[in-house]
């Protein structure tokens, strides 16, 4: 396959990863729907740089077929809430079979609350926004599109400095698409009008 956007039943033109097979249309919604849009907001951009992380070495169509169990795991997602889980929360969470039950991961995202808990609102969005790059060419195929940005090395650095974890550049990039920071939708993909708007 050469990478280039494919065309569906429904005949739309989408990215290869967005048709993958009839089996995973859950992937097709993210992709038509949600991926390279532009999330706004603490909490909201917290929730996603937490899925990222936990979908580190596994297939993201793993992380979204669990995200509603992620979602009722981690009080909604909300800073100030699993800012304030304890060690009990940490073992409950340890036994949830709705979520990755991965020991690393869970205090991560149970750390990276309490750092951002610490700042003012609409300062994690306010950080990660600052590494939006200017919008390049749309890429062609699926091996024009990179895996690492000099923006995202240095975003991942920045949380690092400011003490999250578990957020690498790979897991940045991953998230600045995922958020429309930039828009990696391939030229012709049907899903890259409205995608990556600021």
């Amino acid at each position: 396959m050469s990478g280039a956007p494919v065309i569906g039943a429904d005949g739309l033109h989408r990215c290869p990863w967005g048709l993958e097979a009839e089996t995973m249309a859950d992937y097709r919604v993210y992709h038509d729907t949600e991926w390279g849009r532009p999330v706004r907001g603490d909490d909201a951009l917290y929730e996603r740089m937490c899925l990222e992380a936990f979908q580190s070495g596994l297939s993201w169509l793993t992380i979204l077929r669990r995200r509603e169990g992620f979602r009722a795991a981690f009080a909604g997602f909300s800073i100030a809430k699993v800012a304030a889980f304890t060690d009990a929360d940490a073992e409950r969470l340890l036994a949830d079979p709705g979520i990755i039950r991965n020991r690393a991961k869970i205090t991560a995202t149970i750390a990276n609350a309490r750092v951002a808990a610490e700042w003012a609102p609409g300062e994690l969005d306010a950080l990660i926004w600052s590494y939006a790059p200017e919008q390049a060419a749309a890429p062609r195929t699926a091996a024009d599109v990179p895996a690492v940005t000099p923006e995202s090395t240095a975003l991942a650095k920045d949380l690092k400095k400011r003490g999250f974890r578990f957020i690498g550049p790979t897991t940045a990039y991953a998230l600045m698409q995922a958020c429309g920071l930039v828009n990696d939708h391939l030229a012709g993909c049907h899903a890259r009008e409205g995608a990556g708007a600021r």
